[in-house]
């Protein structure tokens, strides 16, 4: 039996910090989200704890530009005007905006570097789980770099040129590797590998919306 891709039982976002803020001025806000807390709300009052909310706690104007996976951390950038949405919307649309992520991904990758460039479409009977599709599915392309090798996982960079959903933990799988921690794609040796998803936004590079100034924000690797 497939379970709703909005059910989740056990949701338990972590407290502390309660929000990270890695930069705020009067058009941007700039945080650093934990691993296990949600991007925007869920369907359900218990999953009504997200980034979005407690962000508009502080700062009511704050508006979601983009999302993490809840069980990825690292940047993200949200708007404070509508024209900053507009403006930061179209970057992240024609792909202006720079993103790099750490990964620890199961086993050892042969090669040093290499670019990955496989469609991805809902696998819709499964969803949230996303798949590769030559025929449907919509461009996706990954490049990546060893960092790092140990005796059963290597350290990644990676940086993705399209921003679809799942892409680096799809990405990964096909590879051959799959992120340590990933509960959707990994193998039971993989999952059972670390305790979360170790995969971490670490830099995110945009143009601002006020002066199109290039601005990179960073958020230390917590593993």
């Amino acid at each position: 039996m497939t379970t709703p891709a909005h059910t989740l039982v056990h949701y338990a976002p972590p407290l502390d910090p309660w929000l990270d803020v890695l930069h705020q001025d009067e058009h941007i806000l700039v945080l650093s989200k934990q691993s296990g807390l949600l991007s925007v709300p869920g369907k359900g009052e218990h999953l009504a704890d997200c980034l979005e909310a407690r962000a508009q706690e502080a700062y009511p104007e704050a508006r979601t530009v983009h999302r993490l996976d809840r069980d990825t951390s690292g940047v993200v950038i949200m708007a404070m005007t509508k024209d900053a949405h507009r403006h930061l919307g179209l970057q992240f649309e024609r792909r202006k905006t720079e993103k790099t992520y750490i990964a620890n991904v199961y086993g050892q990758v042969r090669d040093d570097v290499g670019r990955i460039s496989q469609p991805l479409i809902c696998d819709w009977p499964n969803r949230p789980r996303q798949m590769i599709d030559h025929e449907r599915g919509r461009e996706a392309i990954t490049f990546w770099q060893v960092i790092e090798r140990g005796e059963t996982s290597t350290r990644m960079c990676l940086k993705p040129e399209t921003g679809r959903s799942h892409q680096l933990r799809v990405h990964m799988l096909h590879l051959g590797h799959p992120i340590l921690g990933d509960n959707f794609y990994g193998s039971e040796q993989s999952r059972d590998a670390a305790p979360r998803l170790m995969l971490h936004a670490e830099s995110l590079t945009v143009h601002h919306p006020s002066d199109g100034e290039r601005m990179t924000f960073h958020s230390p690797c917590p593993f």
